[in-house]
């Protein structure tokens, strides 16, 4: 592992510890065992080193789960909707509930309205996910698994019903509740392609 691994994984580790507020770059220092100035090696600030963690820890999750450079068009060829949507949503849920991952936003959601990189940090990851949901769609359509009248907006609505049914299911399982939440996520897929695709 790299010095700049190393400094990604203490970050991680101090910030579920005690909060990502609380954590400082001297603190980083001590627990990679290296002299603070040596921190700006690789990182201008504490605000870059959690920007970099979470796309050095998006990445590794991906990976995990061989979910690199997708080709949109092989992946729909000979498929049903629901089974798309389906796989994409579950693969990227599984993607989000990594171990590393899930620590990461344990603190990123919970300091997002106080700290300017936690939200870019949500707005970015939003963002991807709209992207990759309109370049589902376009392929979709192509190869006529759904017709769209309005593609770009039907992706972003997509996403965020996905996003907010996420949300719910985290909660769900923060508050020990009765998960609901996953069986209303399959039923939203059931619906969005009757609305759209070939299921009935």
């Amino acid at each position: 592992m790299t010095t700049k691994e190393r400094i990604l994984v203490a970050t991680l580790e101090l910030a579920s510890e005690k909060g990502l507020g609380q954590v400082s770059l001297s603190q980083i220092a001590k627990k990679v065992g290296i002299q603070k100035p040596s921190i700006y090696n690789h990182f201008a600030s504490k605000e870059e080193i959690i920007i970099e963690l979470y796309e050095y820890l998006r990445h590794r999750a991906r990976e995990k789960i061989n979910n690199g450079t997708i080709d949109y068009g092989e992946l729909v060829k000979g498929k049903e909707a629901y089974d798309i949507l389906n796989m994409m949503v579950f693969s990227y849920i599984a993607m989000n509930q990594d171990t590393d991952m899930e620590q990461f936003y344990r603190f990123i959601m919970s300091e997002r309205s106080v700290r300017k990189e936690a939200a870019q940090i949500m707005v970015a990851e939003t963002e991807k996910m709209i992207l990759a949901t309109k370049q589902l769609f376009y392929a979709m359509q192509v190869q006529k698994v759904m017709t769209f009248k309005n593609i770009d907006m039907a992706a972003f609505s997509f996403a965020m019903s996905v996003h907010a049914i996420m949300d719910y299911m985290w909660d769900q399982r923060m508050a020990e509740t009765e998960m609901t939440a996953e069986p209303l996520l399959n039923e939203y897929l059931k619906d969005f392609c009757r609305v759209y695709g070939n299921v009935e």
